[in-house]
């Protein structure tokens, strides 16, 4: 839709306030406002979801994997043959033995629940998820049979242990005796504590090398299963097709989406459900536009008579408040872009300055599962976003600007 320069002079005529014209730019400045708002709202919310699940993806999957190959029972004989036809399958890129047993910690007369983790040495130091997360001692320090663990840095907190503090792991399944059972009470040093960011993760964790985990469980040479990770985590199934006959009865295969079906499928409605009701601001928005526009054209409707008796044709009249319209519609869209992005940049900041303000903890990392707001902007969702408020925004201009088009100057002037 191109202007003409006279065209173009009268379209910003009209979005510039003239005397006596202040409630009419007023109005009109209130629908760019809630444009700006609408668009900023879906920017941040569908951002922060995105944020949400890649966050919980990232950090779940790179401590447990896309999928583990798990024994019966907890336990996994013949571990190492199952281990070379998991890395035998097209597709695995990992595949490592692992054990993980929930157990009892105790330290200074305070006791906790735990799940405690037996991995090789070699595979907690490398993990990328361990990577930089590690806020006091190092994890080179945990060798197989010193008796050293990690903990993480909620469980060190609560415990109100530190690095050379010595715990004591209880495992209730201990040795029989003529007088019942025994439970297993190992004392472990601790020589780092981590922290990853997922609050269930640094509650309970304890990271040690999986010769002490065997030790402490009594497994001998067995494991409980084995991680594996594969080139496409969202055809893990499909990669792992293959394997399944060649350890069925041994052990079974469960993968990440089974393991945290809930959680995901819960921030996958959430995300859709939270997009569609934001999506009404924004039509409200361009309710306003309607609004706004239609008074325009009542107001200036001696105005639209003169234009047609000087020439001007029903196509430029209906281009003229197209472009009025249009104009508010995509003024909202960059601010609400300009604001949207402004917020996450400062998000955690916006979070300590509300929770300082209401005096309110409202974002309580035991709820939330991460310990900061997380956000991941997706550039083909911000497109969506911008053209379905620049669409709903043209839709919104075409009554007014049909309406001045059809306005027939003999009747508006002659009583003039």
């Amino acid at each position: 839709m191109i202007l003409s320069r006279s065209e173009w002079m009268v379209a910003k005529r009209y979005l510039l306030p003239g005397r006596g014209e202040g409630f009419l730019f007023l109005v009109a400045s209130i629908s760019l406002v809630a444009v700006m708002l609408g668009v900023a709202s879906l920017i941040i919310v569908m951002s922060v979801m995105n944020g949400f699940r890649a966050e919980l993806f990232d950090k779940t999957v790179g401590l447990n994997g896309h999928a583990v190959v798990q024994g019966y029972g907890g336990r996994l004989p013949g571990w190492r043959d199952v281990l070379k036809e998991v890395r035998a399958t097209p597709g695995v890129t990992e595949a490592q033995p692992l054990i993980d047993q929930p157990l009892l910690t105790t330290f200074n007369g305070r006791v906790e629940a735990v799940l405690v983790r037996g991995m090789l040495r070699d595979n907690i130091i490398d993990n990328p998820t361990l990577e930089g997360k590690t806020v006091a001692g190092d994890l080179r320090d945990l060798e197989p049979g010193s008796e050293r663990v990690a903990i993480g840095s909620r469980l060190a907190q609560n415990l109100g242990a530190t690095v050379g503090s010595r715990i004591t792991i209880i495992n209730p399944a201990g040795r029989s005796t003529p007088f019942g059972t025994v439970p297993r009470e190992i004392s472990y040093e601790v020589v780092a504590i981590f922290e990853v960011g997922i609050y269930d993760y640094d509650e309970s964790y304890i990271m040690m090398p999986i010769e002490d985990a065997q030790t402490l469980m009594l497994l001998g040479d067995q494991v409980g299963m084995i991680e594996l990770k594969t080139v496409d985590a969202d055809r893990v199934g499909e990669i792992l097709r293959p394997l399944q006959p060649k350890i069925a009865g041994r052990a079974i295969i469960t993968d990440w989406k089974t393991l945290n079906s809930s959680l995901f499928e819960a921030l996958a409605v959430e995300r859709v459900a939270m997009f569609v009701v934001l999506s009404m601001i924004v039509l409200v928005a361009v309710f306003n536009i309607l609004s706004s526009l239609i008074m325009m054209v009542r107001g200036k409707t001696r105005d639209i008579a003169i234009l047609r008796t000087m020439g001007a044709t029903r196509r430029s009249l209906l281009k003229i408040f197209m472009t009025v319209g249009i104009t508010i519609g995509s003024l909202g869209i960059i601010a609400g872009m300009i604001l949207g992005f402004t917020f996450l940049f400062f998000r955690q900041s916006v979070v300590n300055v509300i929770q300082a303000v209401t005096g309110q903890n409202i974002w309580d990392p035991s709820v939330r599962f991460l310990t900061e707001l997380p956000s991941k902007t997706d550039p083909f969702e911000v497109t969506a976003i911008c053209v379905l408020a620049f669409v709903l925004s043209v839709l919104a201009t075409l009554y007014p600007a049909f309406k001045a088009a059809s306005t027939d100057p003999v009747e508006v002037l002659r009583y003039e």
